[in-house]
């Protein structure tokens, strides 16, 4: 497409003048499309046939090539010549245009005009659902009421596009049993009725009534759910009950053509909801059907591989990312450092923060977590201060990071003072994940009563997690008197979590308190309170394997548990003995030692090294802490074995090599 007036048709030739005017859609056409319309000015009298449609072709091209004002001026300096239904599509155009480009306001000031200018100005059933999406997109409840009462005056309430941009409008405007009374009162509805119903519910936050009506949907078959339906579900699944992510992926494996916005939408509900093993299974199944993700797949199945130290198929993506060009992307960047943090790869993870481009406070923050997680306090301090120095100011998050760190490796001093700069400098109100943080750090510098004092004056209400970090702190520095204050606040609080009955329990255990520890354990039985059993993941290949403690089920246990014989004979040599002392008291001090001794931990590290070959990494992630026991029978397993072993538990990353851990067993 050429601007020059030599490559315009002769003169005369109107008919490829329009050719030429439809075929400019895109800004770069500007030129041409501004020569052509000089040209047609000069050839079309405002009586010619061929003169209403001339200008609508217009209108549509300016609209196209986002010259949206020009597009105005051929309306306006044609509606007075305009008879009939040419007057209505242009300005249905214009409005469009407008939409498209989130200039609603401008988009319902032009639809206002339209019936002042005279019967073939008047809105019709294509004006509509654009007007009302725009008075969805602004809130404008009060003017969709107006257009929707005219809309059911005029009878073209029935006109399924007309009640579909009245669902999403009242939806949109909290007027979501509104948008079902439109959605009840349809005579025929399409998926795209159903999908409209759907997000209005999600989108008002009436997450189970959108469940309801996906469920209604898939099971009157009046339609085939498409990618518009699991993209209408995807936000009211964000907390979803485990049968509806069955329901949601059932429906999901019978689409038979599955776009890639339903992989996506598939794989989010699984990674907001935890199911990190089912997004990456779900991801390398969409890999074998050769569907090509996009930086939302990417970015979206980023944090499970990090949660299950899945590195090679994290590794993996980063290699998609570089071959599809999409960097810089500071979402999929942070994503990338987050992954590799979690895998146990902080070099990795620091190449891609110094590698790009530019770098915000999330950036920044990430970068401080991954080092503050690993034990390396002082690098994270660091890190955080460089942030400083660069002028950008932190957020609420990037304190409870630089505050992580400095409880995980015993910088009290520091700790104490980044809290009061949060609060007196840059005047963030400390929220309960900073309390959380400054009394873990209290506790385990063990200052336990001023960590306790700590509490007592908080101005807002501690929660579990608050008082779930000085029992904690109590437990590891024997404090028993504020440990069953911390273990009766928390018991009153959440009485069904596992977790803090263990933690008394074991507490009392490392005492001597044996009946103390009985009815702690009676207690338990009685509200039928069960220990979660702990379990480690690892990815091997392309399979990610789970172990529990005493674990016999998988095909290779056999040569697990001959593999972890050797090595617990071998470190004993080096003067290993299990700590036994917090196990049941009342089983035999070798049953103790054989029940640690099947960790699962340990069964995963095991098999690792059956299947991995020498000086390969062992990553291994647990659902719950590690125990002291393990961490110390790692430390020596690395030394034989000269393996890096990364255990990462549900509080922070144990990377170890040759016998020296990055917590600097302070943990």
């Amino acid at each position: 497409m050429h601007a020059s007036r030599s490559h315009l048709p002769a003169t005369g030739d109107a008919d490829a003048l329009l050719r030429l005017v439809a075929a400019c859609r895109a800004p770069a056409h500007l030129p041409s499309l501004r020569a052509a319309h000089a040209r047609l000015l000069s050839l079309l009298h405002p009586s010619h046939s061929s003169a209403a449609p001339a200008r609508v072709k217009l209108v549509q091209a300016y609209a196209a090539c986002s010259a949206l004002p020009a597009a105005r001026a051929v309306l306006e300096t044609s509606c007075s010549l305009y008879r009939g239904a040419a007057a209505a599509v242009c300005f249905n155009v214009l409005i469009r245009a407008l939409t498209a480009a989130s200039l609603h306001r401008d988009a319902l000031r032009l639809f206002a005009s339209m019936r002042p200018r005279g019967p073939a100005c008047f809105p019709d059933h294509y004006t509509y659902p654009l007007a009302l999406k725009s008075c969805a997109a602004t809130k404008d409840l009060l003017l969709g009421l107006q257009i929707h009462c005219a809309v059911a005056r005029l009878g073209l309430d029935a006109n399924r596009y007309v009640a579909h941009s009245a669902i999403s409008m009242y939806a949109r405007c909290g007027r979501p049993e509104d948008a079902y009374i439109v959605f009840d009162g349809m005579q025929r509805r399409d998926v795209v009725s159903w999908n409209a119903m759907i997000s209005g519910f999600a989108r008002a936050g009436l997450f189970e009534r959108a469940v309801e009506v996906f469920k209604e949907f898939v099971t009157l078959q009046c339609s085939v759910p498409d990618a518009g339906t699991m993209a209408s579900i995807l936000p009211a699944m964000g907390s979803a009950k485990a049968e509806d992510i069955l329901f949601v992926r059932k429906v999901f494996d019978e689409m038979q053509f599955k776009e890639l916005i339903s992989w996506n939408a598939m794989l989010a509900i699984y990674a907001n909801n935890r199911y990190h093993v089912k997004a990456v299974e779900l991801f390398l199944r969409m890999e074998k059907d050769g569907v090509e993700p996009d930086s939302v797949t990417l970015a979206t199945v980023l944090p499970p591989c990090g949660e299950l130290s899945a590195f090679s198929v994290g590794k993996r993506i980063h290699e998609i990312i570089k071959r599809k060009r999409i960097l810089p992307n500071s979402f999929l960047e942070n994503a990338l450092t987050d992954m590799y943090a979690s895998c146990g790869c902080l070099k990795d993870a620091r190449e891609v923060f110094d590698c790009m481009s530019s770098r915000d406070v999330i950036s920044w923050t990430s970068i401080v977590s991954a080092y503050g997680k690993h034990g390396h306090g002082r690098e994270a301090v660091d890190l955080f201060e460089k942030m400083l120095g660069q002028g950008l100011e932190p957020d609420s998050i990037a304190f409870v990071a630089v505050l992580a760190a400095c409880s995980h490796s015993g910088l009290l001093d520091v700790g104490k003072r980044y809290f009061d700069s949060m609060t007196c400098r840059y005047h963030i109100t400390p929220k309960t994940e900073h309390y959380t943080c400054m009394v873990d750090l209290l506790g385990r510098a063990a200052c336990i009563s001023e960590a306790y004092d700590f509490i007592r004056t908080m101005p807002i209400e501690p929660n579990e997690r608050v008082w779930g970090a000085l029992l904690q702190a109590c437990r590891i520095h024997s404090n028993m008197d504020i440990g069953l204050v911390a273990a009766d606040s928390l018991f009153r609080l959440v009485p069904e979590q596992t977790g803090y009955y263990v933690l008394l329990s074991n507490m009392y255990a490392r005492a001597g308190r044996w009946a103390d520890v009985t009815l702690v354990r009676s207690v338990m039985a009685d509200k039928g309170i069960k220990k979660l059993p702990g379990a480690s993941i690892v990815e091997l290949g392309d399979r990610v394997h789970t172990f529990h403690i005493g674990d016999r089920c998988h095909p290779q246990s056999e040569m697990i548990y001959q593999k972890l014989d050797e090595l617990l004979q071998k470190i004993r040599g080096m003067g290993y003995n299990p700590e036994v002392e917090a196990t049941l008291h009342d089983i035999e001090e070798e049953d103790k030692e054989g029940h640690l001794s099947v960790h699962s931990e340990k069964l995963a590290i095991a098999f690792l090294l059956i299947n991995t070959s020498p000086g390969t990494p062992i990553r291994v992630t647990m659902n719950l802490r590690t125990c002291g026991d393990c961490h110390l029978a790692a430390k020596l397993i690395s030394t034989i074995t000269s393996r890096e072993i990364i255990l990462k538990d549900t509080n922070r990353i144990h990377h170890i090599v040759q016998g020296i851990c990055s917590c600097g067993d302070y943990w």
